[in-house]
């Protein structure tokens, strides 16, 4: 087993109805025995905890987006399969590893683009094959799913360190979606460099493009962020091309739901649908463009064509908050994410370094992603 670094709760405060800094976006729950998480699609009005009893509970919160960001998915993948362990009961073990298989296969294909989830589900299985009892298997399981957990928080303040040296006292930085705290366990990739600046006394103020079709950056990046006491300033989506145009943006800095090594110049960036556009104007505007991500997300097993970009609910287009904002006949094009070339990516941030494009593909092969 791995050792974990030794976890720090904080107590889980409501703020104003807001999330109180320091929570953890998905965690075991000890007392309940099941999965607890912070249910995003509460957000902005009330900060609420949902309690996932059961596979079915976890599969359909990770379709509706109560747990999102590709390291929470790899959480919530890691757990899922220690869920799964408790919630199976057979006559022999064989019989329970078989159903354990099972509902893992149906967590992992919950969402299709981001690799993180497929690939806990995949590493807390190989610790049930080591098993040979149910109930070592629920403890292991679980324990390995922690650790997961654990590692997560520690990769992402290494990355947030790595990154905040990229930026300047006084800069302003554009960002897409949500790659904050609840895109991870804590901390965050993309607002987690924001807050590693922020921890070595820089003043960064940020830039969130509200990113249709869900808002997660007006609902969820200015609610972390306000909460952190950082600047924000909310856009529409259409609105970056101007914000770099008149200079008000000194890097735009994203996460990434997955990062493949194949196809365009040294690999392409899968993010959340609008990042390809912004990543054209930071080029056009020489504004530099900033991928954060940890080693977990990088895949190098696969080619561009082969990842399969999610369709979102056309309703999500057609109606806003249960109005209808579009004929209920309206064709609907709802892509959650678009592929962003590495040609067009000044800097890749990892837990390990910054690198710069193009990416020697044999420094991210053999990486060890194991939880340490």
């Amino acid at each position: 087993m791995h050792t974990a670094p030794t976890r720090t709760r904080r107590a889980r405060v409501k703020s104003r109805g807001l999330l109180p800094v320091g929570m953890r976006t998905i965690e075991w729950d000890d007392d309940r025995d099941c999965i607890a998480m912070v249910d995003q699609t509460k957000l902005p009005s009330a900060y609420t905890t949902y309690h996932a009893e059961t596979v079915a509970d976890l599969i359909e919160s990770i379709r509706l987006l109560r747990v999102r960001g590709a390291p929470a998915l790899g959480a919530a993948g890691a757990y899922g399969v220690a869920l799964a362990a408790r919630r199976n009961d057979a006559a022999d073990f064989d019989a329970f590893a078989d159903a354990v298989t099972t509902d893992a296969d149906a967590i992992a294909t919950a969402r299709p683009t981001a690799v993180n989830l497929s690939r806990e589900v995949e590493t807390v299985l190989a610790e049930l094959d080591a098993c040979s009892s149910i109930p070592e298997a629920r403890e292991r399981t679980l324990a390995l799913a922690e650790d997961i957990a654990d590692a997560d928080v520690a990769r992402n303040k290494r990355l947030g360190a790595h990154g905040a040296a990229l930026l300047g006292d006084g800069d302003t930085v554009m960002t897409h979606c949500n790659a904050g705290a609840l895109a991870t366990v804590d901390w965050g990739t993309a607002l987690g460099v924001i807050y590693s600046a922020q921890e070595a006394g820089k003043d960064v103020r940020v830039v969130a493009n509200e990113t249709r079709p869900l808002n997660q950056g007006a609902r969820i990046t200015t609610v972390e962020l306000q909460e952190h006491g950082v600047d924000v300033t909310l856009i529409p989506d259409s609105a970056s091309g101007l914000c770099m145009q008149e200079g008000r943006i000194d890097a735009v800095v994203v996460g990434a739901d997955r990062i493949v090594l194949d196809g365009g110049e040294g690999g392409v960036v899968f993010n959340k649908i609008g990042t390809y556009n912004h990543a054209v104007l930071a080029d056009r505007h020489d504004v530099p463009f900033v991928v954060a991500a940890p080693h977990a997300t990088i895949d190098a097993d696969r080619s561009a064509d082969e990842v399969e970009i999610e369709r979102r609910d056309p309703e999500e287009l057609r109606k806003i908050y249960g109005t209808q904002n579009a004929p209920p006949e309206t064709d609907v094009y709802n892509p959650a994410f678009d592929a962003t070339p590495m040609e067009l990516v000044d800097y890749l941030v990892t837990e390990t370094g910054v690198y710069e494009p193009p990416l020697d593909r044999a420094a991210f092969e053999d990486v060890d992603r194991a939880p340490a």
